[in-house]
């Protein structure tokens, strides 16, 4: 490694929350104009890692070297004058602004001799070339909460590159983006290396690794285990230094034969998808798979009664469900499992078994009063089942990984007795072992009888675990795939351009 190259040195760190040891002796190197890749599971320390670089935590000990000099910011914006910038998982952007209001929120350009007056010409039309430069084909002055999850994503992206910088923080940037989307940040990322910049990765992506990074620093337990070529290292090799054990079968699947149809759609239309016509049967996973912005999402809403029908037909256990809304839905046997888990489908605040209880309230205290011992031993009779890792079903789930807080909301569906489950990317933001145990529940809910329709940006795991895959362009159905015929250049064909149906 050349001294000279390097932006970033860390050596000792350690940080200590109330009763947990979080960083423990850690170090890493970073060189400019390279992809650093950190890897780990949930837990393994990451995030708290990179938050002290960023000035969001500081280290309770350890030594770090910034640009060349000894360096120990205490708030996020001594690291950003610095030029450090950090694109967090989790979006913070404000919902009733615009992109262009975001992108440069904290740092808005000022009218000349008017230093307190907000110049907005100068920062949509920075902003618009901004977006332009990055390929990024947004107007800045849509409001936020107009855009998908993926283009907000990609905002935050183009907010985190406003200003000058040498070191770019990226946590799970392509949690949330299909193929086209992740190769568009891909070039980003390429751009910003041949400008010398700096970047430390997280992703639980193991395909990733190879395509952008340079270099792989693995964590666990908040320890530093080590640093490897991303060139030359084995991948299973990985898993293994970051599990701590080997994992022999990541995509898990005893096909079953199907039984009967639990779901279907007939000539479905509505907000952003058309005469969509789907089936699920008894013991299937079907895959929704496509581009951002296909209507996959918009489907899986409106079956279940978040979005209006315009027309077309529901039908659930063969009884069509006219004028879907949710509490209908339930009481008819289906659950729903959002995109976005902690928003929508969870309750932070509250416990794992005031969360598995929450989906079917009147079903269980059918006199109006909650009886708190009947609510822990559902939440313990799942904690069992679905081996969340807690010491009581009485955590708060805000406190929880995000692959058992995925746990937690697939016991809540199990809870209402539902026989139809739509899991709309059930894994993101979840780590490679905790990926591993979601796919081994789902297939163990398919041999129960349960049908799934899964919508995912994935195409390792719609390949690996789907018993049929239907493909979407915008808002119509372009593709039917069976298992035999799965391959990504089959299924991207019919998400760019193909339309062919296969019977199921």
């Amino acid at each position: 490694m050349n001294e000279e190259n390097v932006i970033l040195k860390m050596t000792g760190i350690t940080k200590r929350f109330p009763g947990t040891l979080a960083l423990d002796n850690v170090h890493m190197t970073c060189e400019k104009g390279k992809v650093h890749v950190l890897l780990g599971e949930n837990g393994a320390g990451k995030s708290t890692l990179v938050k002290i670089i960023s000035g969001e935590y500081t280290r309770d000990a350890g030594t770090i070297w910034y640009d060349g000099k000894e360096v120990n910011f205490t708030d996020v914006r001594q690291a950003m004058a610095a030029g450090i910038s950090m694109i967090h998982q989790e979006l913070s952007l404000l919902p009733e602004r615009t992109i262009a209001q975001n992108i440069y929120l904290g740092h808005e350009p000022m009218k000349k001799g008017l230093n307190a007056v907000i110049d907005y010409k100068k920062m949509v039309r920075d902003s618009r070339e901004l977006l332009e430069k990055l390929g990024v084909d947004l107007d800045p002055n849509i409001q936020i909460k107009k855009l998908s999850i993926a283009q907000k994503q990609m905002v935050e992206v183009v907010k985190a590159l406003s200003f000058d910088v040498k070191l770019v923080i990226m946590d799970e940037p392509t949690s949330s983006l299909a193929s086209r989307e992740i190769e568009k940040l891909f070039e980003i990322v390429r751009k910003l290396k041949k400008d010398g910049v700096a970047i430390i990765y997280i992703s639980h992506r193991m395909d990733e690794i190879k395509c952008i990074g340079d270099c792989v620093t693995i964590m666990r337990d908040g320890q530093y285990i080590d640093t490897v070529d991303a060139a030359t290292v084995d991948l299973d090799v990985l898993i293994s230094m970051m599990v701590g054990r080997k994992i022999e079968k990541m995509y898990e699947r005893n096909y079953c034969k199907p039984g009967e149809v639990v779901f279907e759609t007939e000539n479905l239309t509505g907000l952003r998808f058309r005469n969509v016509n789907i089936k699920v049967r008894a013991g299937e996973i079907v895959s929704l798979s496509g581009l951002v912005g296909a209507g996959r999402t918009e489907i899986a809403k409106a079956v279940f009664g978040y979005d209006p029908i315009d027309s077309g037909k529901v039908r659930l256990m063969g009884k069509e469900i006219k004028r879907p809304v949710p509490i209908k839905s339930v009481a008819n046997g289906m659950g729903f499992l959002p995109e976005d888990r902690k928003n929508e489908g969870l309750i932070l605040p509250m416990t794992i078994s005031e969360n598995m209880v929450s989906a079917c309230l009147k079903k269980i205290f059918r006199n109006g009063f909650l009886n708190a011992r009947k609510e822990c031993e559902i939440g313990e009779k799942y904690v069992e089942y679905l081996k969340i890792s807690t010491p009581s079903a009485e955590k708060t789930v805000g406190e929880l990984s995000g692959g058992n807080q995925q746990k937690v909301v697939i016991g809540k569906w199990l809870e209402t007795g539902c026989k139809f489950l739509i899991f709309d990317e059930p894994t993101r933001g979840i780590d490679v072992g905790a990926k591993s145990e979601i796919y081994k529940l789902l297939d163990s809910l398919t041999k129960e009888g349960y049908g799934i329709l899964m919508i995912s940006s994935e195409m390792n795991e719609v390949i690996g675990i789907s018993d049929r895959v239907y493909v979407m362009k915008e808002g119509e159905i372009t593709g039917e795939l069976n298992r035999g015929d799965l391959t990504q250049e089959r299924i991207m064909h019919y998400a760019i351009e193909g339309k062919e149906r296969i019977n199921a």
